[in-house]
């Protein structure tokens, strides 16, 4: 009798106490599910509604196959499967044969009830590259050889999406804890608690393809709001009304451009309070006038805990809308709070609850959206924990070792529905963390609490490049970094002008950081005109060329909506041919026809520049043509960022 059984729309083998279900899910693309359970569960966690697509399902004693379009699946008789490229016939990825000695590709071990570590295995592919996977810190953009956390933690953001240069993207549809390894000598997926394998791959002849069939299955981000294209101002913290405005102010009246201006944490009487001391912002509603006149929107910080000293936690803890612990009280959290100046211990309000969501959501519309602010800064949204056992920590819906990965992916949620509520339609929540799908609820992302060092420079533009392969285009940094950094120290002067280079040509351009010495609360000014006459002048010209390029990058957010595309890509995305291109990870295409050489070392007064193939390029500072497919040495004084145009490409960059 065979295993093998096609029935609507789906290829499914079932032996040995195994289901697996394979079936469409969007154009090139299929859903793989198994388990050792009883049923195959429902929920699609990242994944939404696919347009319905028929397939060709052929099943014979032996073996089966399922074929969509660009891709296939085959499937022996003892449950192995292999993806094909439909087209050409070659393998691109397979689980390893059943043999004695040798791991399966599907392995379950029994944990309790109906949960399982799981692991799926996939044999090595020569010369394979991978990228996306979200945001991480390990200065790598080629990710073959890495073993990436499937976890959220401050400056990490798990997103486990892989794109491949063999002509696949691969999505583990999983949000349990666990991890991905890359090796030479396979893959693995693991996840630490889970009820099921799910997955979901795609093919596609070029990386834009299958990041559109990406997008696709997950979610389009919305149009980016047109005042984000701007200079975000931001400091850690202003600590008054009168503080901020009078740096709205000044920005004012040098002339300077700003879009967004940030209040950050201890703006509260206490965390879970969601609302202003009004002791130090008497009058929000008319804060917020006087910096709509100016042009200026307003983003406050929003964290996820909740004091049991607040006015709210009494309420919340009754009707179960705290995240709770297995075992003992549900303390994850501790941080001095505003009023104590000692150290607390913090609960956290339960986005997963759909009731914990709404409640939160009242309470920032009364403290925070009546007063016209309506963009949201979701901070320690992974939740930050102290210390960080999942397998501790009770979610709504689920242990925290099975669904771990979700906590800033409904809290990004929470807010895009509340704003919808209203009848918002531009949504945009700057979240520390993230998850795979969350670009459909307006979710931005920065890289979190990094250092102020030419190393973590170096860093973001590899970290950057991968979050905007893994579906988020709406991403920023901390320019000039956030733990350290004296103003009045030369060699952070050279680093806070070199990174506000490379964040003019980021996808949100923002200006962060915690300026040391640390005194009540604040660090030291961090405005533009902070750093020096010197560093201020070559600032200043780099907020306007950013102002001169926002129709350019209004026009790359409408394809990053409509496609997927990311604003910022690495060079093989849009010269997938050019073999070079897939090598080079300290560049990048900014759009189509701006190609970025950041400086990223202390002192350096010249870099080499990859040139693709394929094009001539224009020098945007001399006007000189050169051909593709050569590295060229290139001057780059403090003053200048290696800039080069894509042949006839017309944009107005410098006056």
């Amino acid at each position: 009798m065979s295993a093998f059984i096609s029935a609507d729309n789906k290829l499914i083998w079932k032996s040995n106490h195994e289901t697996l279900q394979i079936e469409p899910w969007g154009i090139d693309s299929l859903r793989i599910r198994a388990t050792k359970n009883a049923e195959i569960t429902d929920n699609d966690w990242a994944l939404i509604e696919a347009a319905e697509v028929k397939v060709e399902i052929n099943v014979g004693d032996e073996s089966a196959e399922i074929v969509n379009g660009k891709i296939k699946a085959a499937v022996s008789n003892d449950g192995r499967i292999q993806f094909v490229n439909a087209k050409s016939d070659d393998v691109f990825l397979e689980e390893p044969e059943i043999f004695i000695l040798i791991p399966e590709g599907r392995e379950y071990k029994s944990l309790k009830s109906d949960l399982y570590k799981i692991t799926a295995r996939f044999l090595p592919n020569d010369g394979e590259k991978i990228y996306g996977m979200g945001q991480h810190r390990h200065g790598y953009l080629n990710q073959k050889g890495c073993v990436i956390p499937l976890e959220q933690r401050n400056t990490e953001i798990a997103i486990p999406f892989a794109l491949s240069n063999k002509g696949y993207g691969f999505l583990w549809n999983n949000p349990a804890i666990g991890r991905a390894e890359f090796a030479n000598n396979g893959t693995k997926w693991i996840a630490e608690a889970s009820r099921q394998i799910d997955y979901w791959i795609t093919a596609g002849d070029s990386p834009a393809e299958i990041i559109e069939h990406y997008v696709d299955a997950t979610g389009h981000a919305p149009m980016l709001p047109e005042f984000a294209s701007g200079f975000w101002q931001c400091k850690c913290r202003y600590k008054t009304q009168d503080e901020l405005l009078s740096v709205a102010r000044e920005h004012r009246d040098r002339g300077l451009p700003m879009s967004v201006i940030v209040i950050d944490f201890f703006h509260w009487t206490n965390m879970g309070n969601w609302c202003f001391d009004e002791s130090e912002w008497p009058d929000p509603s008319g804060m917020v006038e006087e910096l709509d006149e100016m042009g200026i929107k307003v983003m406050v910080s929003i964290w996820p805990t909740v004091n049991p000293n607040s006015e709210n936690f009494k309420a919340m803890k009754e009707r179960g809308l705290l995240l709770q612990t297995e075992r003992g009280i549900p303390v994850l959290f501790d941080m001095p709070d505003k009023r104590q100046g000692d150290y607390d211990y913090q609960h956290f309000y339960d986005p997963t609850n759909p009731e914990s969501a709404k409640f939160v959501w009242e309470k920032i519309r009364d403290g925070y959206y009546r007063h016209g602010i309506k963009v949201f800064w979701l901070d320690a949204c992974e939740p930050e924990m102290y210390p960080v056992d999942f397998d501790h920590v009770r979610f709504h819906i689920g242990n925290g070792l099975e669904v771990g990965c979700l906590y800033p992916w409904y809290a990004a949620k929470a807010f895009h529905d509340g704003m919808k509520s209203e009848g918002e339609t531009d949504v945009i929540n700057l979240c520390r963390s993230t998850w795979a799908g969350a670009q459909r609820f307006g979710a931005a992302a920065w890289s979190g609490d990094i250092y102020s060092t030419f190393e973590s420079l170096r860093e973001q533009v590899r970290a950057g490049l991968n979050i905007g392969l893994s579906g988020i285009p709406w991403w920023t940094t901390d320019i000039g970094g956030f733990i350290g950094g004296k103003n009045d120290d030369p060699t952070f002067r050279e680093l806070i002008v070199r990174w506000f280079q490379y964040g003019t040509f980021c996808p949100l351009f923002r200006l962060h950081g915690n300026r040391e010495p640390w005194e009540d609360t604040s660090g030291q000014p961090n405005e533009v005109w902070s750093f020096g006459e010197d560093a201020y002048g070559i600032i200043k010209e780099y907020l306007f060329m950013r102002e001169r390029l926002r129709p350019y990058i209004m026009e790359q957010m409408r394809v990053a909506h409509e496609n997927g595309t990311p604003v910022m890509r690495p060079l093989f995305f849009d010269f997938p041919g050019d073999e070079k291109a897939w090598e080079v990870e300290d560049q990048y295409m900014f759009g189509p026809d701006i190609l970025v050489a950041p400086v990223l070392y202390e002192g350096a007064m010249k870099r080499d520049v990859y040139l693709p193939s394929g094009t001539y390029w224009r020098d945007v500072w001399s006007g000189e043509r050169v051909e593709g497919g050569q590295v060229i040495e290139v001057d780059a004084p403090l003053e200048r960022i290696p800039l080069y145009l894509r042949g006839d490409a017309q944009l107005t960059i410098l006056e």
